[in-house]
């Protein structure tokens, strides 16, 4: 544990637990979290005499990793992904139980976690979501002063015109992918909300198709071509991360990570580095959220009252996970990171200066789950999952299709998955 860290908690389990208990868990992006949790496990274990493994696998193949696990019906038997995974809907333990003692222990989780793991079309948690990690813009403050910008840019807009002054002055560019990764369906997302257009609607029908979305493709292809160049068609997750901390990019929508990375490694850099909250669009500003942290059980599972135990007890101490994830780990029941506003606005882990993550106070306010306006499911997830947004995105900035015919094509692929998956009873 990071020195200073909360003191952990127990209680003792509503029952007796024994046997064994197998955790597959994503390897943070920010090490000192890994190294707090295995120790955090193990503490756990000793004390109600369980059993515990855990298994930590690069976040790019967990997906792969369950859809394997749940065909042979034999692996762990907690499962974390850090997105929802609503397609294993029908393979997974239903956690309504585990949701409501946590609701009953600590007051209402936070919407946009709920909203990650609850489908109304079946009335069930298909995951549980204790956490969450906003993703704010980063940029590099010297950049976007010279421009007169130094707070950084408040709007699409802004965006553009800073974006392309910087790239024209220096020849960095902006730092937003549209490839088949994680930040590249994020920052889609955001900027398809900006401008009034979303995959879905509240009752989970299905909207792409509308000169909302037609308008911001036109946008993304103009922040391509006068701001950007061919690699974002090509990223992998840690692309704009390097990128940034390098000094190849004057912006990116991610985490605090990268800049944690620069504390480490390059601490003038770090201190260059600072965010700003959703930029604002035609319609309003709304980031999606960077992960959220989804637990599921599968049907298989041997040590499924363990797992769900075990969870209690990480939800009651994500103070400390918080603060071993070095505020990167956000909680979905607020009260129980009572010094986080705290931690934030002056940084336990020597920020340049102090207050540089003040903004996310309010993250909750300016993010939105995956499935907004409506919640996570299925067909959503698998849109997600396929990359159909980023690639529409793609298509239209390479000049491939027209900003039309690349939201038309790409609505005529969600409205299939939706009907498939609401064949199948799991989208309203």
């Amino acid at each position: 544990m990071l020195a200073g860290g909360p003191a952990e908690q127990f209680t003792s389990p509503t029952a007796k637990l024994s046997g064994a208990l197998r955790i597959l868990a994503w390897s943070h992006f920010v090490p000192t979290y890994d190294r707090w949790f295995d120790g955090f496990v193990r503490r756990w274990a000793s004390q109600v005499g369980v059993d515990v493994t855990v298994d930590h696998i690069d976040l790019g193949q967990i997906t792969t990793r369950v859809a394997a696990e749940i065909y042979a019906g034999r692996g762990h038997d907690l499962i974390q992904y850090v997105a929802p995974l609503p397609q294993f809907e029908p393979a997974v333990l239903d956690l309504t139980d585990l949701v409501r003692e946590a609701n009953r222990r600590w007051g209402p989780q936070l919407e946009l976690c709920r909203r990650s793991s609850f489908n109304p079309a079946t009335n069930r948690y298909f995951a549980y979501a204790p956490g969450w990690v906003p993703d704010p813009g980063n940029y590099r403050r010297s950049m976007w002063s010279k421009i007169g910008l130094p707070d950084g840019p408040s709007s699409w807009d802004e965006l553009l015109r800073g974006g392309a002054e910087i790239r024209r002055a220096t020849g960095v560019q902006l730092g937003l992918g549209m490839s088949q990764e994680l930040d590249s369906n994020m920052v889609g997302r955001s900027l398809l909300w900006s401008f009034g257009s979303s995959i879905q609607d509240a009752e989970g029908r299905v909207t792409l198709e509308a000169p909302e979305a037609v308008a911001a493709v036109e946008f993304m292809t103009r922040l391509y071509r006068e701001a950007m160049t061919d690699e974002v068609f090509s990223w992998i997750p840690s692309s704009n991360n390097q990128g940034l901390v390098a000094g190849k990019l004057s912006y990116i929508c991610n985490s605090i990570s990268a800049w944690r990375t620069a504390q480490r490694s390059t601490p003038a850099v770090a201190a260059d580095i600072d965010f700003v909250p959703a930029l604002a669009g035609p319609a309003g500003a709304t980031a999606a959220h960077h992960l959220v942290h989804n637990w599921v059980i599968p049907k298989y599972a041997t040590g499924a009252a363990a797992g769900q135990e075990f969870l209690l007890h990480y939800t009651a101490n994500f103070a400390a996970a918080t603060y071993s994830s070095m505020l990167y780990d956000l909680c979905a029941w607020p009260g129980r990171t009572p010094e986080l506003a705290t931690w934030l606005r002056r940084d336990p882990f020597r920020a340049d200066p102090p207050g540089k993550l003040e903004l996310l106070v309010d993250a909750a306010r300016w993010s939105a789950d995956l499935g907004h306006p409506g919640t996570a499911n299925a067909a959503v997830g698998e849109v997600a999952s396929s990359f159909v947004i980023p690639d529409m995105f793609a298509r239209a900035a390479r000049g491939e299709v027209s900003a039309a015919v690349a939201v038309a094509d790409a609505a005529a692929q969600v409205r299939s998955v939706y009907a498939k998956w609401r064949a199948r009873g799991l989208v309203a």
